[in-house]
């Protein structure tokens, strides 16, 4: 795949969505929570809601990734606002809403699902999906143009993270509690593919195949039934992305880049002006924006980072 011919092999982006703020979503978790009140918790809520960000995800595509055909947005019965206003069908046209249902075909019984592991897993089952897919979060942000060797060479993905080792390997992590976050997810991906270390990659959007799921998993159906399963995140479970990554540098057809070209906050306590100068002193030499948990973000913080990324990518 070369920067002319992606109309000949099209990409597409992926993005998983939820609106957690929507009572009907809050409904749907309840019969499978054990304490009600979890479900106010910050740390249960954070998983969920939102602050609008995904038009922004969707705008940066749309401005800096031009060679993109089609942005899938699956979800859960939800709409985001912006594509239910009028006059927004000429902007949008790239983009579609994608049930969970369609991509659970033959495996509704596993929904409804409140976890991103199974819905990820089934993503290459998106109707008429491409081959060479770009996936992100919804706080995922390209901040300057993009080219389509930026995601693949000669159609194989450019995946980018650096080698680790595995938690168990590391000696005062021997001594520390478990904990069965995304790390944890990826070093399991990593093992399933016989690895003994993982090469660990960070908050930028993920281009993956479609083919490298469908032969994994045509013939492993057990893992992928395994890590459907779960209504929450589960320690047993992998992250598919890391299960890509791993397939692809076991066969050889990826190209491996350590400079993530990334600009990630993940908390929010330094002061404004901190803030201020990355936004407008550290962009330039980079292609993608991660924004974690904006939804947990103080006020004062959050009312310059929207307007800011707001006019960046518009």
């Amino acid at each position: 795949m070369t920067e002319n011919n992606y109309k000949e092999h099209p990409i597409d982006a992926v993005i998983l969505w939820v609106d957690g703020n929507d009572e009907k979503h809050k409904e749907k978790i309840r019969p499978y929570v054990k304490d009600p009140q979890t479900i106010s918790s910050k740390k249960f809520r954070t998983r969920f809601d939102q602050v609008n960000e995904i038009k922004f995800t969707i705008d940066s595509i749309l401005k800096y990734a031009s060679f993109v055909r089609n942005i899938y947005i699956v979800t859960d019965e939800q709409i985001p606002y912006f594509l239910v206003e009028k006059n927004t069908e000429n902007k949008y046209n790239k983009v579609s809403i994608i049930d969970h249902k369609e991509i659970f075909v033959g495996f509704e019984k596993f929904l409804p699902t409140f976890n991103c592991r199974p819905i990820e897993t089934c993503i290459y089952k998106i109707p008429n999906l491409a081959e060479h897919f770009i996936y992100f979060n919804d706080d995922f942000f390209l901040i300057n143009e993009t080219k389509v060797g930026d995601f693949y060479e000669n159609g194989v993905p450019v995946l980018r993270g650096k080698w680790q080792k595995f938690d168990k390997d590391i000696f005062y992590k021997k001594f520390k509690k478990i904990r069965y976050g995304h790390k944890a997810a990826q070093q399991k991906a990593a093992q399933l593919m016989g690895f003994d270390k993982y090469y660990n990659f960070k908050h930028t959007p993920h281009p993956m195949r479609k083919s490298t799921f469908e032969t994994y998993f045509a013939a492993n159906k057990e893992v992928f039934l395994e890590n459907i399963k779960y209504k929450f995140r589960d320690k047993e479970q992998f992250t598919p992305q890391g299960l890509a990554n791993h397939i692809e540098i076991k066969n050889e057809t990826c190209v491996l880049k350590s400079d993530l070209q990334l600009m990630y906050f993940r908390s929010y306590k330094k002061p404004l002006y901190w803030y201020k100068y990355k936004l407008n002193n550290m962009a330039k030499g980079k292609l993608f924006l991660g924004l974690q948990s904006l939804d947990l973000c103080p006020p004062l913080i959050l009312n310059y980072i929207l307007p800011w990324l707001k006019k960046r990518v518009e």
